[in-house]
């Protein structure tokens, strides 16, 4: 056994231990290792910041060769790096402590950044740094993981939209059979939903502070009473892709992660939806699931072709919700000017985060591996002539026919096994228009769909 087999097999997480393989594009946001390099990058940043500003004399501008020292550093920052960090912080007992020890311990040979290493974490408290380092987090992880996924879930829905926009399907409202649609326009309601909140979770902005212990900045007006210190920190903060946030205490008050959270949640509910609507149609036959040579459903039922893709992904998009939704109403509340309960929990973000990720996998395994059953659906809409009583009850209504509802309800309700000669029976009785009559004794279950292809297709 390898070691990476091995960790994998006694790691407490499903996260790093059976789904490890699936969310490892995640380790280079939320891992250990990810969040020291981030708190790296924004050290960086505050001290190019501060180079930048040609009123502050001890900290000359950078030449091109310590710019290009500085972009490495952030760049190249290994897994042996932040064991080094790590060794540090065992004396220091505190993390962002041991990353600006770390970083003048390794700008110490470039004499030209070493002679203002003191400006490292100049005036800063930790949490300019750390909430930056979140930040980088959160919006390398939609970038690169979140928002590619959720897009092609919808991408996957339109096309099923599309493929399906004709196929007609018995609704079913409070489980019960009820109008007609087609199988491509419910898939195009999800689209819709979903597309949605993913422009919503896309256009969320991520904010960061820079200043200082309360954020007052205190210590660097007190050492610098004449510099612009706001201006000094929003261009710090917008260079690392962020968004500035001039009134906080000592933290960010995480009201952004907050509405990340939430819109990540909503799309994620609208897919819970899908995952149990989908595995009902499979149960109803509407669906078959193609199989997998050598694939075993059931320990003791070798017949059974289960739809464990859906299950999947409506179990980690649901674990998912809990701590996405436990983080929105727990972030943005902190005593008085800051409390730390929100330092052990931000290290959750990465979690919810995962469990999307393999949510959202699952689903889209799901769907490619699904057939349609149109004989099946067929025969369920061959079965249920009774919903034709609303298209009936309406023409009615319209040529001014006594009671329809009434006499419709008398007809159809609670009946089951009503046929197309006994509803043309009816009509026949009718004192309609010959043309809208015709049209009645022409309709089916399966044409009965209104403007539902169109709807499909438009998307």
């Amino acid at each position: 056994m390898n070691d990476a087999e091995n960790a994998r097999l006694t790691a407490l997480s499903p996260l790093d231990g059976r789904y490890a393989a699936k969310v490892d594009a995640l380790r280079d946001a939320f891992s250990e290792h990810a969040l020291i390099r981030q708190r790296v990058r924004v050290e960086i940043a505050w001290l190019r910041a501060l180079a930048a500003e040609a009123a502050i004399v001890e900290v000359p501008s950078f030449s091109r060769e310590a710019q290009a020292t500085l972009d490495a550093i952030g760049t190249s920052f290994s897994v042996a790096d932040a064991v080094r960090v790590k060794a540090i912080e065992r004396t220091t007992n505190h993390d962002v402590k041991a990353v600006e020890y770390w970083l003048k311990e390794r700008v110490a040979s470039f004499p030209e950044i070493a002679r203002v290493a003191e400006f490292i974490h100049f005036a800063c408290t930790s949490e300019d740094i750390n909430n930056l380092a979140y930040g980088i987090a959160l919006d390398e992880a939609r970038r690169v993981t979140l928002l590619p996924l959720l897009e092609a879930v919808a991408a996957d829905l339109r096309a099923l939209a599309h493929a399906h926009a004709e196929t007609p399907m018995l609704s079913r409202t409070h489980g019960q059979p009820a109008t007609p649609t087609t199988l491509g326009k419910e898939f195009a309601n999800v689209y819709a939903r979903l597309e949605r909140q993913i422009a919503s979770f896309a256009r969320m902005p991520i904010k960061g502070k820079m200043n200082g212990a309360v954020g007052n900045y205190n210590a660097h007006a007190i050492a610098y009473p004449d510099l612009d210190w706001e201006k000094i920190a929003a261009r710090a903060v917008t260079s690392l892709g962020l968004e500035f946030n001039p009134y906080t205490t000592q933290i960010e008050p995480h009201d952004g992660i907050a509405e990340y959270c939430d819109a990540l949640a909503r799309a994620n509910t609208i897919l819970i939806d899908l995952d149990r609507d989908v595995w009902g149609y499979v149960s109803l036959g509407y669906f078959r699931q193609r199989m997998r040579e050598g694939e075993v459903g059931s320990s003791t039922m070798p017949h059974k072709v289960n739809p464990i893709d859906f299950e999947n992904s409506e179990g980690n998009l649901g674990l998912a919700n809990a701590l996405l939704r436990y983080l929105s109403e727990k972030l943005p509340v902190s005593r008085w000017q800051r409390d730390l309960t929100d330092s052990t929990v931000l290290r959750n973000l990465g979690v919810a985060i995962g469990h999307t990720t393999l949510g959202l996998m699952a689903l889209r395994q799901g769907l490619a591996k699904l057939d349609v059953d149109t004989k099946r659906i067929a025969a369920d809409l061959d079965a249920n002539w009774e919903v034709l009583a609303e298209a009936i009850q309406t023409v009615m209504r319209r040529h001014g026919l006594p009671e329809p509802y009434e006499q419709l309800k008398a007809l159809t309700r609670g009946r089951t096994g009503m046929t197309r000669e006994s509803l043309r029976a009816f009509i026949e009785t009718l004192e309609l228009p010959a043309d809208a009559k015709a049209r009645l004794l022409a309709l089916t279950p399966a044409s009965y769909v209104g403007l539902a292809a169109p709807l499909a297709r438009r998307i």
